[in-house]
């Protein structure tokens, strides 16, 4: 009796191992899957923009600012016309198509070529008006264990990671923006910093300046309620429900899709 006990215990011991290799094999294989859909998406509808962003010339002239990448919209839509923008950031693994859908949950399963995936993708919040008008709008990306998609917002939490990414750029069909980044720090799914302001008003710079407060590093940039922001959300893992938050500032400049402006 006590041989077949031990059989049975070893028996489901060995289906529990298998099964959790078969686990981790799967994990592996979406990352991988996933890795090599960004990156050719990356390959075929991205390239280095040829003038590099500056801010004046050699004689210290106003030049024109570009993205310091150009994006073929064109083709992004022809494959899903849900595509709104491009987020990327030097020097990290941002580098990802935007989308916006009818709801919050499409996206947050499918990638953007419409197939279900454990990444899914960047996406803006569905409450917000589309082509970034409101005065924040909100971007959620999955913190993916491989360090893709939005994994990496928690980096900002060092003051030395800010110094060295203080910006990130967006880039949209009819304008580009650097994303000025001011305030970075944990917080909660249901927190007031996951409001939508559609327009600026007093109560939006209340907001910004709470939002400015809480941050992990210290920024120059002062947000003054002017103009349009962008709030980057991912999930954390210090509590319940947590999450890592960026917020930023959309300067616009002188390119669209990385193109400059006529």
């Amino acid at each position: 009796m006590g041989k077949k006990i031990r059989r049975i215990l070893m028996i489901v011991l060995l289906l529990i191992f298998l099964g959790s290799v078969a686990s981790i094999l799967l994990a592996l294989y979406q990352y991988q899957k996933n890795d090599r859909l960004y990156a050719e998406g990356t390959a075929n509808y991205t390239r280095i923009q040829t003038a590099a962003p500056a801010e004046t010339g050699p004689a210290g002239e106003e030049e024109k600012v570009l993205a310091p990448i150009v994006v073929d919209f064109a083709g992004l839509s022809a494959v899903n016309e849900d595509v709104t923008g491009w987020i990327y950031c030097e020097g990290t693994k941002i580098d990802y198509p935007v989308l916006q859908g009818a709801d919050n949950d499409f996206y947050l399963h499918h990638n953007y070529i419409r197939e279900s995936s454990s990444a899914a993708s960047i996406f803006v919040d569905a409450n917000n008006r589309s082509g970034f008008a409101d005065a924040n709008t909100i971007i959620y990306g999955h913190h993916m264990r491989d360090g893709s998609m939005f994994a990496g917002l928690d980096e900002w939490a060092k003051q030395e990671y800010y110094e060295d990414h203080p910006v990130m750029w967006l880039l949209t069909p009819e304008q580009d923006y650097r994303i000025d980044l001011f305030a970075g720090y944990t917080t909660s799914a249901d927190a007031d910093t996951y409001m939508i302001f559609h327009e600026n008003d007093e109560a939006f710079l209340s907001y910004l300046d709470s939002c400015a407060k809480q941050s992990d590093f210290t920024s120059e940039i002062l947000p003054d309620g002017d103009g349009r922001y962008v709030v980057l959300s991912t999930c954390a893992y210090v509590f319940d429900n947590a999450r890592y938050v960026l917020h930023g500032k959309l300067v616009p400049v002188d390119s669209a899709g990385g193109a400059e402006l006529p």
